[in-house]
């Protein structure tokens, strides 16, 4: 496959559609790749992120087949997801760069008083979750995909904000206040669309 057509995936984050990344898209010809934006939808949160990986495997098989490499960008929640994904559902075994963009790797404290029986997608994101604990505790085989982490110190969704970032490959902080400017702000969406659609 041409490396310029590689499938990118694009994972919306909590609270968020598909429609998250337009602006994002805008900053690119788009007939120049091939995109794809799965809805994922978490029910204010109610939907566990291991069932919305699994959603996740199902939609890159439908999309685009089980067996092309593609390239996946998870925001906030997104990221989350798809490295439950990785990690757990062979995904790292075809795929080439993982970037997370206000990914709380490391929980959040945001979600630390957030009820599992009420909101378990949202509970799996605290601070010390057993969810967390098991991705991060064996990087194996994430080791094996390009990770490129996105963040700005002073998020409070991801907070907090400078551990938004994973332990391993580049990292890099964008020149905005909040959450939601890491992908909407245009001085961090051109930052996002020269590292992202370089499809190298």
């Amino acid at each position: 496959m041409d490396t310029n057509k590689r499938p990118i995936f694009l994972v919306h984050g909590l609270w968020n559609n598909p429609k998250l990344f337009e602006k994002l898209i805008k900053k690119i010809n788009e007939d120049d790749y091939e995109l794809y934006r799965p809805h994922l939808p978490h029910k204010y949160g109610k939907t566990s992120l291991k069932r919305l990986a699994l959603d996740l495997d199902s939609k890159i098989e439908e999309l685009v087949g089980p067996e092309i490499e593609i390239d996946i960008v998870g925001f906030s929640m997104g990221g989350l997801i798809s490295r439950f994904w990785l990690q757990n559902y062979d995904g790292f075994l075809r795929t080439k760069r993982f970037f997370s963009i206000g990914t709380p790797h490391f929980g959040t404290y945001t979600a630390q008083m957030i009820p599992s029986f009420l909101m378990p997608g949202i509970a799996e994101m605290k601070r010390g979750s057993s969810l967390l604990s098991q991705l991060n505790n064996d990087l194996t085989s994430l080791e094996k995909v390009e990770c490129t982490s996105f963040f700005t110190k002073w998020d409070l969704m991801s907070f907090p904000g400078w551990q938004a970032k994973l332990s391993i490959g580049d990292s890099y902080h964008l020149p905005v206040l909040t959450h939601k400017e890491l992908i909407t702000n245009s001085s961090s969406l051109d930052i996002l669309a020269k590292k992202i659609f370089n499809n190298s």
